[in-house]
């Protein structure tokens, strides 16, 4: 009797090992055919990469960065060269029409190139940012500054818009998208406004760490949905 209860415990044993690691395999497949994360990129021309070849971009580059670093990542493309705030704000449903499970909010250089009244363009980055707010979505929110030739005044009351809406519950911030490259003449392409590929890829390298912890919220945001 001993011998068979020794060995039917031997059995039970086995059969919770096997069970284990099936499980940890099924774990594994399932993780392996996980949908890629859905990222939109409400921007404009600097984000759109202007006077760069596609590969040489914005989002082909960060696309890439993730991609090496382990993260499949889909790119929903809502850059457009020459939008304000009032024209990402006036297709964002478009833009999501598919869905989203994160956003980067690139958006406002041209408002100021356009002297656009800092309120109004708080409003429509809060519209913006209440839509995707709405729907759970995670954003990360880029910052800019006012050419310097609209005088302090201006450029005061349109730096508190983004350094408000960065502080709102939920939101990564970062302070300004060109950070370290907008004046330096050899990471900008000849007209001084636009990053050249080398000011992409540092731009990219910069961003990664907070593109990768918004990846994470919005993972934690659909296993929460499941």
């Amino acid at each position: 009797m001993a011998s068979i209860a020794a060995t039917y415990g031997l059995g039970a044993a086995l059969r919770k090992i096997v069970g284990s690691v099936l499980l940890f395999l099924m774990l594994a497949v399932s993780a392996a055919h996980a949908a890629p994360v859905r990222l939109l990129v409400l921007g404009d021309s600097l984000s759109a990469g202007f006077g760069l070849p596609h590969d040489q971009g914005f989002e082909a580059q960060l696309q890439a960065a993730l991609a090496a670093r382990g993260h499949e990542v889909q790119i929903i493309d809502a850059a457009v060269s020459g939008d304000t705030t009032a024209g990402g704000r006036a297709r964002l449903e478009w833009a999501l029409a598919d869905g989203a499970d994160a956003a980067i909010v690139e958006l406002g250089a041209n408002d100021g190139l356009r002297g656009v009244d800092p309120k109004a363009m708080e409003a429509n980055l809060t519209a913006i940012l209440d839509t995707l707010a709405a729907r759970h979505i995670p954003v990360l929110l880029t910052g800019m500054y006012a050419p310097p030739n609209l005088g302090p005044e201006y450029g005061r009351a349109f730096r508190a818009v983004f350094d408000k809406l960065g502080h709102r519950p939920g939101i990564l911030y970062d302070p300004f998208f060109l950070e370290g490259i907008a004046t330096d003449p050899a990471l900008n392409q000849p007209d001084g406004l636009h990053p050249n590929a080398e000011g992409v890829k540092r731009n990219v390298a910069r961003l990664v760490p907070l593109v990768e912890k918004l990846l994470a919220e919005a993972q934690n945001q659909m296993k929460g949905g499941e």
